[in-house]
């Protein structure tokens, strides 16, 4: 248990509030939860791991792997599609394993594979593909640098120094809500539509019974909202 609550933090909840209000809509008392420390480093190098357990993160839509090195670390990795209980996992930089859940650098990895937790900065930490049923195929590297197609079928270029995992991260199917509470519970308040409100509180508000807004659907602040790009 004390093992447990080293890898465990209680993460600040702001609801959705900056100074008192509401600066994001439909967030807010959402049930105390546990936030899982996460190592999406993988640099404890060349030291073999096995697979406890899973656990269920409710910071997340996909499952945790359990690992115990064999120096007596735990560390949580995000669960791939072929995991399986007492498997070997390896992160290795000179010797690497290509089995699903192993993380070596994007140079190591053939074109055409598949690959989760990809880091944007060598040592930075991964931020792509972390998401339930989400992978990026390896599509092109020359002597520094590869691209990468995204799920979303962008394609990225980042350094062959980078750490990534090999593997699709597992897909966890979505349960069916049995009640509007469990939502609250997550922290999702009710969404109101626009054209419903006053013209006071939303630009499509107002007007003689069910109108349309009669103009683009936008945010109460005006921003668009439907295909508009608000990327630089």
């Amino acid at each position: 248990m004390n093992i447990f609550k080293k890898m465990c933090f209680f993460k600040k909840q702001n609801s959705g509030r900056s100074h008192g209000k509401i600066s994001v809509r439909h967030i807010g008392n959402k049930h105390k939860k546990l936030y899982r420390k996460i190592d999406f480093l993988r640099n404890k190098f060349d030291i073999p791991s096995k697979i406890i357990r899973f656990d269920y993160d409710p910071n997340r839509n996909v499952d945790l792997a359990l690992l115990k090195y064999l120096d007596g670390e735990y560390r949580y990795i995000l669960r791939t599609n072929e995991m399986f209980i007492n498997d070997q996992i390896i992160s290795s930089i000179n010797n690497p394993v290509f089995n699903s859940g192993n993380s070596t650098r994007i140079k190591n990895f053939p074109i055409g594979s598949f690959l989760n937790c990809i880091e944007k900065k060598p040592q930075s930490g991964a931020i792509f593909s972390r998401s339930s049923g989400t992978n990026s195929e390896l599509i092109f590297k020359d002597s520094k640098y590869c691209i990468l197609k995204l799920s979303s079928f962008k394609k990225i270029k980042i350094s062959l120094n980078c750490m990534a995992t090999l593997g699709k991260i597992f897909n966890k199917h979505k349960k069916k809500l049995y009640k509007a509470g469990q939502n609250r519970w997550k922290g999702i308040r009710p969404t109101v539509r626009g054209v419903a409100m006053n013209p006071v509180d939303h630009p499509l508000g107002g007007g003689e019974g069910k109108t349309s807004g009669g103009r683009h659907p936008c945010s109460p602040k005006g921003k668009k909202s439907k295909g508009y790009k608000t990327k630089k």
